[in-house]
């Protein structure tokens, strides 16, 4: 395993791509089809679900095989949000959804947790905290995120993720803010379908951007994952060539000019899942990959599909070979994410006292709750 990549001259092209690709695998085990996805599309990142993980001790088996197995010291993530999205359950005690979490103090500890548990099983990045606001007024749409985010105000929000994420950092493992430009407003679940919010920049910038505003500032060592909707009212938003309202995910400016210029981010962008409905149903994976890239993204997240992730990985070759793209500008992302692996800390010893221990802490949160 090279570990000591440090700049992105020290790559090869393939090396180049692969670490713009943050990829689910099929099963719980490195068989010979996931070793050969491993070494083919070389990925800068790999994220398990609920399908890869058994146990302690496999998903701990699982997670040294995708390390050794990578040139490059890859991201390992896990959506470990608890409550609803909670993919560890199987192995330790459920979490309780961040929406039971009353305190700063309950959401650090809740960050603790979860941040040692997953180090333990051979994590370092957790797709977490959730930041988008669904306040009163919101709170009745039917999104997919209910239960999902601290708190129903502005304020509560900003105060128990950024509590969440110093524990969670504190611990050893990367964060991620999400869903930007903020998903609260939602009516629709972009797993199905792209969602159109209606809702005019004033209440954009009050409400879902804040959280944005106050964090990124104070924590410089996070993702940001970015939305499927698409903001009509929102006057910052391009068209593609159907005269449809883009996704924010696939949009430049939501990305080089909301993002990175008027908030001033300047670490790893990264795609929510490119096969969810909002995309693969009006984009399909090739076409989306490309747009991804164009449009500002470090990272493309696949998370399930072997011939999708494949399709994706060789469109986005394919841009490189025809000079649609620069090779200096995908240094630009490989820059950003080879800076943020330098900050990723190596997993904590396995042990399963331990584990059991954290599990009977989860039990006394709950109890506290």
């Amino acid at each position: 395993m090279r570990i000591n990549a440090k700049y992105p001259q020290s790559l090869s092209i393939a090396e180049k791509i692969g670490q713009l690709f943050f990829i689910g695998l099929p099963g719980p085990e490195l068989d010979d089809v996931t070793f050969e996805l491993i070494k083919t599309v070389k990925p800068g990142g790999v994220c398990l679900f609920a399908r890869n993980i058994k146990s302690a001790s496999q998903t701990r088996e699982l997670l040294d095989g995708i390390r050794s197995a990578s040139t490059i010291e890859p991201f390992l993530s896990i959506d470990q949000e608890g409550g609803a999205v909670d993919r560890l359950r199987r192995i330790i005690e459920p979490m309780p959804a961040a929406s039971q979490i009353r305190t700063g103090d309950q959401a650090a500890k809740l960050g603790r947790i979860i941040g040692e548990t997953l180090r333990r099983l051979g994590f370092n990045t957790d797709f977490a905290p959730v930041v988008d606001v669904i306040n009163e007024e919101r709170s009745s749409y039917v999104n997919g995120l209910r239960s999902r985010n601290f708190g129903d105000s502005v304020r509560s929000v900003t105060e128990m993720s950024g509590a969440f994420l110093r524990e969670l950092r504190s611990a050893g493992i990367l964060g991620c803010l999400k869903h930007f430009p903020g998903l609260g407003a939602s009516q629709l679940d972009s797993h199905e379908d792209l969602p159109v919010i209606e809702i005019e920049r004033s209440e954009l910038d009050d409400i879902d951007l804040a959280p944005y505003r106050e964090l990124l500032p104070k924590f410089h060592e996070v993702f940001v994952m970015v939305a499927h909707a698409a903001y009509p009212k929102a006057a910052f938003q391009s068209s593609d060539q159907a005269g449809r309202v883009l996704p924010s995910s696939l949009d430049p400016k939501v990305i080089n000019v909301l993002l990175r210029n008027e908030l001033g981010f300047n670490g790893v962008v990264l795609t929510d899942d490119l096969e969810m409905g909002a995309i693969i149903k009006n984009y399909g994976i090739d076409e989306a990959a490309r747009m991804a890239i164009s449009a500002g993204n470090d990272m493309l997240a696949i998370c399930a599909g072997q011939d999708n992730i494949r399709r994706a990985h060789e469109s986005i070759a394919e841009m490189l070979n025809n000079e649609i793209i620069s090779e200096k500008s995908i240094d630009l992302s490989i820059g950003r994410i080879l800076d943020l692996k330098s900050h990723i800390m190596q997993p904590l010893p396995f042990d399963v006292s331990r584990i059991e221990a954290l599990s009977q802490e989860i039990v006394e949160l709950k109890n506290a709750l």
